[in-house]
C-alpha cells in the first residue's frame, strides 16, 4: 500500500524559503510520478510541480517557475520540495501526491490515486 507522509509546513515571513518534504513508501513499481498539489482556503486544490522517477523531467505551475524546485532523493525515497521567495498568496496546505505512471503532471489532479495528509504553509509578516 502506498503510503505518503509530507513535512516540513510552518509559518514564514513573506521573502523567506521553506522547504517541504514528502516521504513515500509501498510501491510496487520502479517508477513512479510526484505531485505537488496546494489548496487555500475557498480555492481549488491546484497543481504546484511534478517529478517523474522514471526520466526525472519535472513540471512547475507558472505561478511558482524560478521559485520552487522539485527534487528526488532515490536512495531515501523521498521528494522534496525547495521554495523560496515566498510570497502571501503561496499560504495554503501542501499535499503530495504520487501516481505509478511513468510521466507526471500537474494539471489533472484524478491522474494521483494516493495522497498525503498535507502540511500547512502560511506566509505572513
Amino acid at each position: 500500500q502506498v503510503q505518503l507522509v509530507e513535512s516540513g509546513g510552518g509559518l514564514v515571513q513573506p521573502g523567506g524559503s521553506l522547504r517541504l518534504s514528502c516521504a513515500t513508501s509501498g510501491f510496487t513499481s520502479a517508477y513512479y510520478a510526484i505531485g505537488w498539489f496546494r489548496q487555500a482556503p475557498g480555492k481549488e486544490r491546484e497543481g504546484v510541480s511534478c517529478v517523474s522517477t522514471y526520466d526525472g523531467s519535472t513540471y512547475y505551475a507558472d505561478s511558482v517557475k524560478g521559485r520552487f524546485a522539485i527534487s528526488r532523493d532515490n536512495a531515501k525515497n523521498t521528494v522534496s520540495l525547495q521554495m523560496n521567495s515566498l510570497k502571501p498568496d503561496d499560504t495554503a496546505v501542501y499535499y503530495c501526491a504520487a501516481a505509478e505512471r511513468y510521466s507526471c503532471r500537474i494539471a489533472t489532479i484524478g491522474f494521483y490515486p494516493y495522497w498525503g495528509q498535507g502540511t500547512q504553509v502560511t506566509v505572513s509578516s
